[in-house]
């Protein structure tokens, strides 16, 4: 009176799985480490780099040439600045003006 079931294997013959392999891949091989390194030649040294020469004298700016150039620059970006804010000014004007109608 089996009733067609089995007894598997008891409790202390199982094991528990190890990992899963992985289809397509082969086991690594281990890492032997770096190669060994050898000391250099007796001697030896690294190689020599020329020293550059100094560098040379810059000549003198013109102090107020440039104090001149950079007054009409800013002259100029205060100009386009006031023009932008004036159509900007105007846009604005405009719309609300249209929006109360």
């Amino acid at each position: 009176a089996g009733g067609g079931r089995s007894e598997g294997p008891g409790p202390s013959t199982l094991q528990p799985p190890g990992p899963a392999p992985q289809p397509g891949y082969a086991e690594s091989p281990a890492y032997p480490g770096p190669p060994p390194t050898l000391p250099p030649q007796a001697g030896w040294r690294p190689p020599m780099v020329v020293q550059p020469s100094p560098a040379r004298e810059l000549p003198a700016q013109d102090l107020a040439g440039l104090d001149a150039a950079e007054r009409g620059a800013r002259t100029l970006t205060f100009g386009v600045g006031m023009i932008a804010g004036a159509v900007c000014l105007v846009l604005v004007c405009l719309l609300c003006s249209r929006a109360l109608l």
